[in-house]
Formats: structure tokens, sequence, C-alpha cells
């Protein structure tokens, strides 16, 4: 059977239907896909994306499910001197902050104190924190945050 012009158009016609309930579905399975499960994965520090921020830069790692947590979300952030990546807040997820580069502050159990290269940060749930820059070079920093709660919107 060949196909005639009549047989094409009726099916575009057709199609074109269709589309409005296409998308929203293909638009779904997208979303699905970007909350798959995080299994192995290495994130190599020459292919961050760092994008600029009013206080520094920021290259976004991952927010999504693990076999354990609800949210992981990681990233790694510049802070230029004198600067704070924003005002202290609490919220639900707990985080870690590892200072790769500079010299900072953090608001740990209500008393500001000093981090260096190589310190770690655990900041509780609830817990009210913050983080400043106090050395004279951009401060650079992972961070890890883990919550039971999937519309986690970490801040720092």
């Amino acid at each position: 059977m060949t196909m005639t012009r009549r047989d094409a158009l009726v099916g575009l016609m057709a199609l074109t239907a269709a589309m409005p309930a296409v998308l929203p579905a293909a638009a779904e399975a997208a979303d699905e896909t970007s909350k798959q499960t995080l299994g192995p994965t290495v994130f190599h520090w020459d292919d961050m994306k760092f994008v600029k921020t009013a206080v520094g830069s920021r290259a976004s790692l991952c927010q999504q499910p693990t076999a354990t947590v609800d949210l992981l979300e990681m990233h790694v952030g510049t802070l230029n001197p004198g600067l704070m990546s924003h005002l202290p807040h609490r919220h639900v997820n707990e985080e870690l902050i590892i200072l790769k580069e500079g010299t900072c502050e953090t608001l740990s159990n209500g008393i500001w104190v000093k981090v260096e290269a190589g310190s770690v940060v655990f900041n509780a749930s609830n817990s009210l924190h913050g983080f400043r820059n106090i050395g004279t070079i951009p401060a650079v920093y992972h961070v890890i945050n883990w919550s039971p709660n999937k519309d986690m919107t970490a801040k720092t």
C-alpha cells in the first residue's frame, strides 16, 4: 500500500492533536530521570562548571536521592575575602563543609570558630550556622548536604 499526501496530512494532524498529551508525559519522564538514585560517581575537578555568584562562584555536582538518603546535594563553592556565603540560618538537612583553600569562620553552636584549609565542619539538623571568609584569598570549599526531606533546599 502506498501512502498518499492525504494520508500523510491526516497523520500529521493526528500527531499535532496528540502533542499536548505527549509533551507533559515526556517532561515528567525527564524529571523522573533527574531524580534517579545516584550510584558510584566521580566528579573530576577539571570538569566542574563554576557559575559566578554575588559572593564568589558555585559548581553544582548533584541533587538527587541515593540508596540510603532521600536527597543528597553536593557542590563546590568559592567565597571572596571579607564575604559571608549567606546570613546565618537553619534547615532540616545536615551538612559537611570541607575547606580546601583559605581561612574562614563558621558559626557553630552559637560561636564563630576559625577554620583553615583541610578543616571539616559539620552542621547538625536545625542548628544555626553560617560561613564567612576572614582571609585574604578566595576560599574554596566542598559542601555535602543530605536530608530525609525530598524538598530540601540547601543554602550553603
